[in-house]
């Protein structure tokens, strides 16, 4: 073998033993969920709920849509499903299950799990580790954070050790337990995404969000961090396919253990309420409000006789932050003030008028579901007013108008012209309250502050469409 080919071997050997030990150093620092699993998995309970419906329509909540799969597939998958159960004798009613998951968070019985699977139930059972099952009684429920408590008559019961999830971190490892498609104590794993994420309708929940396999049947199941302990219920996954897509989100076990604890003292939860709409900052809000750069909560409506009308809080102010905790975007400030009691003070950072303030408030309780602010009446317009520059007519509010609408000031569109109104989407019956972050009292105010308005400089203009206020931004070029 000449010297040449003697090193080229030499030199693939040493280059496969290296890759080696770099694969063996890499499969070693990659966790091992099995001691975890076999400590946790007695805490993990299956539930199963069944609903009595008065026609002979069944429906099965949270099970896929198997349609067009394969038939041996299909078949496999509808084994593991929870089966229709025929009508009672004489009764002439069906039953609807639903299947789910818990955990055992203390030796006497109660339990853990999420709102949507115990929703509407009329029985509900848990069946533990050793195949037992048990009647479990519902505690309490709550809406918002979609967290239930149950209790069943045991004791002791294993129980799971409970983390911080404030600790959790992006990129660390975590682990689900439950019981998918009824496949009682699956196991599956992947990383914290992201921490603090605000879903649509999910004010008051800061989710966690991960790359957890997480499917029909996990809801209400235990995640973990590496050291075994709990840190988030699963509770629901972005998906367009009906399937899992890589994107699932759980409540934080600090948040559900504080619903937890007020359901098992009183039977329901209080949280902190200011009572206003807020929408997001984005850049050209930022520009035309002076802020350096698009973050806060922009306070778009406030309620009369709230926490914040009361605590000086106005309409185009951006709170910066609460209790010296920043709000970067606007879904932070829900969880924030959610996260407080009634009767708590607030300070809150403001920018009004370009320029910072403190806003000293008392924190309200947040009213019952289904209380909302008032909504736009179809009231008699006035006399008519135009200002060609932005292309509307608009009119004044009548008294009768303000009472209802609970405005001290403002202007109604008349009419809508061509021009830059069309273009932002300005409607008729739209009521202008604020122009350039200066309030409209009268429509010879409106007119001169429109004709006032920069040229190629974001403006922002606050409008009641169907009694819900926002703040929309535009440029004039001419």
């Amino acid at each position: 073998m000449s010297i040449l080919r003697l090193k080229s071997y030499l030199f693939i050997v040493a280059t496969v033993l290296i890759l080696g030990q770099t694969v063996s150093a890499q499969a070693s620092e990659l966790p091992d969920f099995a001691q975890l699993v076999e400590q946790a998995s007695p805490a993990v309970v299956n539930i199963s709920t069944t609903q009595k419906l008065p026609d002979r329509k069944v429906s099965i909540r949270q099970i896929p849509d198997l349609e067009g799969l394969p038939p041996m597939l299909r078949e496999f998958f509808e084994r593991g499903l929870p089966q229709q159960r025929p009508p009672r004798s004489g009764s002439g009613q069906r039953e609807a299950q639903s299947l789910g998951s818990g955990f055992i968070i203390s030796s006497d019985g109660y339990i853990l799990t999420n709102n949507h699977v115990i929703v509407d139930a009329d029985e509900i059972l848990v069946r533990l580790a050793d195949r037992s099952e048990l009647k479990a009684k519902l505690v309490g429920t709550d809406q918002r954070s979609d967290v239930a408590l149950l209790k069943i008559e045991s004791q002791n019961l294993p129980v799971l050790r409970l983390g911080k999830s404030q600790d959790l971190k992006a990129g660390q490892w975590v682990a689900a337990i439950g019981s998918p498609f009824g496949f009682d104590h699956t196991v599956t794993q992947g990383i914290v995404s992201a921490i603090g994420r605000s879903l649509p309708n999910e004010n008051y929940v800061p989710f966690i969000q991960t790359d957890v396999p997480i499917n029909p049947g996990n809801s209400g199941g235990p995640l973990f961090n590496l050291a075994g302990e709990v840190v988030g219920i699963n509770s629901q996954i972005y998906t367009r396919s009906g399937g899992f897509m890589g994107v699932s989100f759980a409540i934080p076990i600090d948040v559900a253990m504080d619903v937890s604890n007020q359901l098992k003292s009183g039977g329901k939860v209080s949280r902190g309420w200011l009572g206003v709409v807020i929408q997001e900052v984005n850049k050209d809000l930022a520009e035309s409000f002076h802020l350096d750069k698009p973050v806060g909560a922009l306070v778009a409506q406030i309620q009369d006789d709230g926490p914040a009308a009361k605590g000086g809080l106005q309409v185009g102010d951006v709170i910066l932050s609460i209790n010296s905790q920043p709000i970067i975007m606007s879904a932070d400030l829900p969880h924030l003030v959610g996260a407080l009691k009634a009767g708590n003070k607030a300070k809150l950072e403001v920018i009004r008028d370009g320029k910072r303030q403190t806003v000293a408030l008392t924190v309200g309780a947040i009213p019952e579901e289904g209380m909302a602010l008032d909504a736009l009446g179809n009231a008699k317009l006035g006399a008519e007013r135009s200002s060609n520059r932005l292309g509307i007519a608009v009119v004044e509010l009548t008294d009768e108008q303000k009472k209802s609408l609970e405005l001290k000031s403002g202007v109604v569109i008349k009419e809508v012209q061509d021009g830059p109104a069309a273009l932002i989407g300005l409607q008729s019956g739209d009521v202008i309250t604020h122009l350039n972050s200066q309030a409209i009292n009268s429509t010879r105010e409106f007119i001169d502050i429109a004709k006032a308005l920069p040229k190629n400089r974001s403006v922002s203009m606050r409008v009641l469409h169907q009694g819900s206020a926002s703040f929309i931004t535009f440029k004039l070029t001419e």
